[in-house]
């Protein structure tokens, strides 16, 4: 077979790319951007162009680009053992499961890997209905849980439900979205509507015996929404009331990304029953998680296997993230650092009107870009990326609508950084 060290240019890569993939597959910008390398904040495209990464391969790169502390690990974990599958035990899978059962909130200690969010939280969902004896599950509109039939089911977001055939028995409330209520109200003085209107979900489209209520604790593709702070301590105690259990969907809020804490929902002062994770949780790797409490864990005897959940690499890569996260204090930088990028956001959003809406928490932070009335404005949003582009910064897109700009870049970020990053978004708004 001929071989070649021929490295691929940009417009041989997008050539190869429309040839031989699957063309449904999303790519950003009208001409779609080729990563080569990264390191640290950055990545590089084969024409060797630099560009500061604001999105992290979707809230994916926690520690930064080829951090040589996790690359390190995986290097020599790869050399000594690379595949078993759970037919076997390894050090690290066990190493990796007590971690996670000394981190996680609450009474969260056993855990089943997998390879994906979208795998973690089939797996919660599952475990939620084995445990309870029940079938229906709430859900949250605007939520993402992935792309397999059970996570369309869940997801409320049309431009990711495709197939027109869905897992009966799912039931969607509404989100804490205060900048679009549903119903029109004013937080505080709402009261909580969106959360106490759970009930009456239950009570008029369930058989009022549910087996759980799967949330994220800050919405991710949903333009990052983020609830009002007692959200989850009146919807929580509904879905007990009820029979149910809760598992938060950490995919994209786990390991620091929220600042402060580890997990998402400790800022929110209730204890899930069941947790997943995946994307920050290996810098890249893949990995995906289930942690549930012993009884929950324990209820399920039956037979399954995961091929390459737990992997001897993927482990060692989860475990190198992890001790980075906690030597290098990267909650904090991610509350610091976060609340130094929000507040220089607000200051662009009193000077560009279009910006109708600035939220998120820690290093997740999302600007709504709107017409007059609240009117979304999506054209402005492909513009601004565009033009961002041209400056060399990536950044993420997300809401209902497509206008919604997700800011995501990894925990290590600075806030030069951050400085260099707002300057450019100045600097792009002012030219869309």
């Amino acid at each position: 077979m001929e071989t070649t060290n021929h490295k691929l240019s940009s417009d041989e890569v997008l050539a190869k790319h429309d040839e031989y993939l699957f063309p449904s597959v999303v790519n950003y910008y009208k001409k779609h951007l080729v990563i080569d390398r990264g390191e640290g904040m950055y990545v590089y495209d084969p024409e060797g162009n630099k560009y500061l990464d604001f999105f992290g391969g979707i809230l994916t790169v926690s520690v930064g680009h080829c951090n040589p502390k996790v690359t390190g690990k995986i290097a020599e974990q790869i050399k000594k053992l690379q595949h078993t599958s759970t037919l076997y035990q390894t050090e690290n899978i066990v190493l990796m499961a007590e971690k996670l059962a000394k981190i996680t909130p609450g009474a969260l200690k056993k855990t089943f890997f997998t390879s994906s969010g979208t795998e973690a939280d089939e797996t919660a969902v599952f475990m939620a209905q084995h445990y309870t004896g029940r079938q229906e599950i709430i859900a949250l509109r605007h939520c993402y849980s992935g792309r397999s039939m059970l996570a369309m089911s869940l997801t409320a977001h049309a431009p990711w439900r495709h197939g027109g055939t869905y897992i009966a028995g799912i039931k969607h409330a509404m989100s804490p979205y205060c900048y679009r209520c549903p119903f029109a109200l004013e937080y505080p003085s709402c009261d909580l509507r969106c959360a106490r209107d759970i009930e009456e979900l239950i009570m008029t489209t369930t058989t009022g015996e549910i087996a759980g209520f799967i949330a994220e604790p800050i919405q991710g593709v949903g333009g990052f929404i983020t609830p009002p702070k007692e959200y989850f301590e009146v919807a929580v105690p509904i879905i007990k009331k009820f029979g149910g259990v809760f598992i938060s969907d950490e995919v994209q809020t786990g390991f620091g990304r929220t600042g402060k804490k580890m997990f998402g929902i400790e800022h929110w002062g209730v204890e899930p029953d069941i947790l997943t994770a995946a994307k920050g949780i290996a810098n890249g790797v893949p990995v995906g998680a289930t942690i549930a409490t012993p009884e929950i864990a324990d209820s399920f005897t039956g037979l399954t296997i995961s091929t390459f959940g737990g992997n001897p690499v993927s482990m060692a890569a989860a475990l190198a993230t992890i001790e980075v996260i906690e030597e290098e204090k990267l909650a904090e930088n991610s509350h610091e650092v976060g609340q130094y990028l929000r507040d220089g956001l607000e200051d662009l959003q009193k000077k560009y009107p279009s910006i109708g809406d600035v939220r998120g928490m820690g290093l997740m932070q999302a600007c709504e870009f709107v017409k007059e009335n609240k009117v979304p404005d999506p054209e402005l949003v492909g513009k601004l990326f565009e033009e961002m582009k041209k400056e060399k910064v990536l950044i993420g897109k997300g809401g209902l609508y497509g206008n919604v700009v997700r800011i995501a870049p990894p925990l290590t970020v600075s806030k030069s950084e951050v400085d260099d990053f707002l300057k450019t978004m100045n600097k792009a708004l002012e030219n869309c």
